[in-house]
């Protein structure tokens, strides 16, 4: 699919970027001719990543380890960056956290600290990137949702809450933007074996939980959303716009 969509030459400001469902996109992006702004502070996931885009023989991978809840130095940062690569031409808010408990558990500073990395520090992205897309009238963004939105899972509610933010974020954007040849969409990840299936405490039976529910009966890999990205980045996607894409093996279909 990558030699089939044009993102070549574009750069892209991927928040979560050496993530579980974050690094092959990241690859993909590269092996399609993009330039990759990798937003992550794992340094573990970040070596990965840089190492597997060197093997493959990607030069056009530039790593920011910025903390997302630091919402100035990430404005400081991201501004500085665009000045150095020339603006940001696709925005893909995909990094989260997702802490797990029941609802009145929580305090209102945690589902605070949810907001702030999953939802606020992607505003700040969107902001920083705007202005350069505006002016070339060309503009891709995308926020990463879940199949969590469709109610099948307890005590995550604030990870659900910054989710279902990101898909009112994206119609609110795309109705906004759009006639700056701006699209703002949503993917809806189903549940992919990544670090987030870690919290469950019966690995075999969530297996067979995810497998019962989806259409297709295999688990989803990470280069499903890498095509999906791709797709809804590329210009040939510029006529779709305030959408989520459920890329979830057929789970949830409204």
């Amino acid at each position: 699919m990558t030699g089939q969509l044009t993102v070549a030459g574009r750069t892209v400001l991927y928040t979560g970027a050496a993530g579980g469902l974050g690094i092959e996109t990241s690859l993909a992006f590269l092996e399609a001719g993009a330039r990759v702004v990798a937003v992550d502070n794992d340094p573990a996931k970040v070596a990965r990543l840089e190492a597997a885009a060197a093997e493959a023989g990607h030069g056009r991978l530039l790593v920011r380890r910025y903390d997302l809840s630091d919402l100035q130095g990430l404005r400081d940062g991201l501004g500085a960056t665009a000045a150095e690569v020339g603006g940001f031409d696709i925005v893909i808010n995909n990094a989260a956290i997702y802490p797990a408990k029941p609802f009145e558990d929580f305090t209102i500073e945690e589902f605070q600290a949810v907001q702030r990395v999953n939802v606020d520090a992607g505003i700040v992205c969107v902001q920083v990137a705007l202005r350069h897309m505006r002016e070339q009238g060309f503009g891709r963004i995308i926020n990463i949702a879940s199949v969590t939105l469709s109610g099948g899972w307890p005590n995550l509610a604030p990870y659900v809450q910054s989710k279902a933010a990101l898909v009112g974020l994206a119609r609110a954007w795309a109705r906004e933007f759009g006639p700056y040849g701006i699209t703002a969409n949503a993917i809806a990840p189903g549940a992919f074996p990544t670090d987030a299936e870690k919290i469950h405490p019966d690995p075999e039976g969530y297996n067979r939980f995810v497998l019962e529910r989806q259409a297709i009966k295999r688990r989803g890999h990470p280069r499903d959303i890498a095509n999906a990205l791709l797709f809804l980045a590329s210009e040939e996607a510029g006529f779709i716009t305030g959408q989520t894409l459920n890329v979830d093996g057929g789970w949830w279909m409204d």
